[in-house]
């Protein structure tokens, strides 16, 4: 299922048919499973990202930050079900909806544990999994928000369910090698700073029954 979702995504970045795009972009007001998308902290405006640089401290797994840069292309995120769980492709998803969040180009899962993170000494978050894209309990957040499903148009908040953490920016920046780059982590309380991401640029797919046919639709990737 997963090579059907990067082979869609490759077919719809070689469409150049904007208009037409454009145009059937507005119904998709929904993040709906098999969605990517890049996703960005309300506060601090930057996008959630990581890349093949390993923490050197902590867990030592796969790095987690935040850039200000709308068309890097490892800010890519494919929308999942939680582990062991499936989902039907271009179903919405409903507020409280436990799902991963894969990174694209890496086919790790957003994650996070008891680790202090590096600068802020919060809870760290990671990416974690194997060359399937598979790993465990901690790659699984609850989707928080105040309507019945996740619109692409109102921010949400993202609940690790192994440790109740919610995804935050901490609005520290690393040195190098990422310099510039912001450290993304854990916190206990969903009302503190730099808690709501928003969905971005990306590829939504469809729900499928409201549409009959209906097909992804690539908002500047």
């Amino acid at each position: 299922m997963l090579q059907e979702y990067y082979s869609m995504f490759s077919i719809v970045i070689l469409v150049t048919l904007w208009s037409a795009q454009y145009s059937e972009a507005s119904k998709a007001e929904f993040v709906t499973c098999g969605t990517i998308l890049k996703l960005m902290n309300t506060d601090l405006r930057l996008r959630l990202h990581s890349h093949d640089v390993k923490y050197g401290s902590g867990s030592g797994q796969q790095s987690v930050t935040a850039v200000d840069a709308a068309d890097d292309s490892n800010s890519h995120w494919l929308v999942r079900p939680a582990t062991s769980e499936t989902c039907k492709r271009g179903a919405p998803i409903k507020c409280n909806t436990v799902v991963r969040l894969q990174h694209v180009a890496t086919k790790k899962n957003l994650h996070s544990h008891y680790f202090s993170s590096p600068l802020s000494s919060n809870q760290e978050v990671s990416c974690y999994g194997d060359e399937d894209g598979e790993g465990d309990s901690g790659d699984n957040w609850t989707v928080v928000c105040n309507n019945d499903y996740w619109r692409r148009d109102t921010p949400v908040k993202f609940r690790h369910v192994d440790t109740a953490a919610y995804l935050a920016g901490s609005g520290r920046t690393f040195g190098r090698p990422i310099s510039g780059q912001g450290e993304i982590v854990g916190v206990s309380s969903q009302y503190g700073s730099y808690t709501d991401w928003q969905a971005k640029e990306g590829l939504f797919v469809h729900p499928s029954d409201p549409f009959p046919g209906g097909h992804a639709v690539h908002t500047e990737l």
